[in-house]
């Protein structure tokens, strides 16, 4: 069989390299033509060199699908971690920057019999009969058994559809990359991943990476536009020495900036069905984005693509395999979606100084949260927090969480600035500021 993939970022490479390991002959086609050297910036990929999170799902598909990339992967330094008391394999994560996951991805996928790599814009999509049959890459036709859209959150070679699902979440973020100086210790870590912080009308997130890499993120309510100021190193670096975990973190005995202060892109969660076309499927952000704030994309990605696999493997039509795959997709895909657009409107709301409400379904994150008040919820959270059960398998804790959060119990904040003082720092730090 042949295949064209339209796009060569994680996704893209992924689903390639599985499928010519099958022994097909797959194309993925991309303008970026990979790194040179050194230095590689991903152009139109606004992600690529912000803040990333790893979690088990992307190593299980490496280990199984493809070997030789996750041997490159901890070759470049990618290193493996693990959630205390727990033995099971789901448990495990990486520590990685994105540039080095898709640099790993790269150079084992050139090393790939029957893959591709081919550097062009595919501009549309060719048809016979209401079937795709092949794609335009620069004004040449190439033909295709199968074409998968893999293209990214901004791809529009498909001409997609209105996505069932497309949520402002009120959010929005920056972060900036540091690196721990020789022989310094890591700082404060809550988490597995490293450190999630929630303060009274913020959010704060440190990722650490390989090799003494680290981001530090803050994330803001957009209803606030004053906080766009912390795009500028003063405000920035104010207000992370304003916050104690982040400031221990970016002490300059500690560790040292890599990078300027990076904005994230307008942020949506967005959730597009499969477009239903005969000899068309879409993988990746294609078909769900979701705001980084929880680290599902990367995994997200890979659990999509094991599942196209399998339904190939079994002998699925490619011509008709949208139909099974697009259900599997609404099936585990879209509720991750619903799930984070729900948290993220309540984030907001409750940003703004609104309480929770408990006349309505409480969210999976207040459900998660409540287990230091009634650690019977715990036993629920472990498939969700991994991903491995989907966000409804929290359902049967929400009356113990509703019963804790009826007594006025509430989670308490992180030490650090609320947000009112946030915005005076950033006011006050800001270019041109006076005090």
């Amino acid at each position: 069989m042949r295949i064209l993939v339209a796009g060569s970022g994680p996704a893209g490479l992924m689903v390639g390299a599985t499928l010519a390991r099958r022994g097909h002959e797959v194309i993925c086609v991309d303008r970026d033509p990979g790194p040179d050297g050194d230095e590689w910036r991903r152009r139109g990929v606004m992600q690529f060199t912000h803040a990333h999170n790893f979690r088990p799902q992307v190593a299980q598909f490496l280990q199984a699908q493809w070997p030789e990339a996750h041997d490159a992967w901890l070759a470049l330094g990618a290193e493996t971690i693990s959630i205390p008391g727990f033995d099971d394999p789901t448990a495990k994560g990486v520590f990685s920057r994105r540039s080095t996951f898709e640099r790993a991805l790269r150079q084992t996928a050139t090393q790939q019999p029957g893959l591709t790599l081919r550097t062009g814009h595919v501009d549309s999509l060719v048809e016979d009969d209401s079937t795709v049959s092949g794609v335009r890459i620069d004004g040449e036709v190439v033909s295709a058994d199968l074409v998968v859209d893999a293209s990214g959150r901004s791809g529009r070679v498909t001409g997609r559809h209105d996505p069932e699902l497309d949520g402002e979440c009120g959010l929005a973020y920056v972060d900036r990359a540091y690196m721990l100086r020789p022989e310094a210790e890591p700082g404060p870590m809550n988490a597995p991943v490293g450190f999630i912080g929630d303060y009274d009308g913020y959010q704060c997130l440190i990722f650490p990476h390989e090799r003494g890499h680290f981001s530090v993120v803050i994330v803001r309510p957009t209803h606030v536009p004053e906080l766009k100021a912390l795009r500028h190193v003063q405000a920035f670096d104010a207000a992370a020495r304003a916050i104690p975990d982040l400031a221990a973190w970016t002490d300059p005995r500690r560790s040292q900036p890599t990078s300027g202060v990076q904005m994230g892109g307008a942020l949506r969660n967005v959730y597009r069905s499969q477009d239903g076309r005969p000899g068309l499927v879409a993988v990746g952000d294609s078909v769900a984005t979701t705001t980084p704030t929880r680290g599902r994309g990367v995994a997200m990605t890979c659990m999509q693509v094991s599942a196209l696999l399998e339904l190939l493997d079994d002998g699925a039509d490619p011509v008709s395999i949208a139909k099974p795959f697009g259900m599997w997709c609404d099936a585990h895909m879209e509720p991750w979606v619903a799930d984070h657009i729900a948290i993220d409107e309540g984030a907001a709301r409750r940003w703004r100084g609104e309480d929770i409400d408990l006349d309505r379904p409480l969210t999976s994150d207040l459900i998660a949260a409540a287990i230091p008040a009634d650690p019977r919820i715990g036993q629920y959270a472990f498939g969700y927090f991994t991903m491995t059960e989907l966000p409804e398998s929290l359902r049967p804790a929400e009356p113990w969480a509703r019963a804790a959060y009826e007594t006025g119990w509430r989670s308490p904040f992180d030490e650090g600035p609320h947000g009112a003082e946030l915005l005076d720092i950033v006011r006050t730090s800001a270019p041109g500021a006076t005090v």
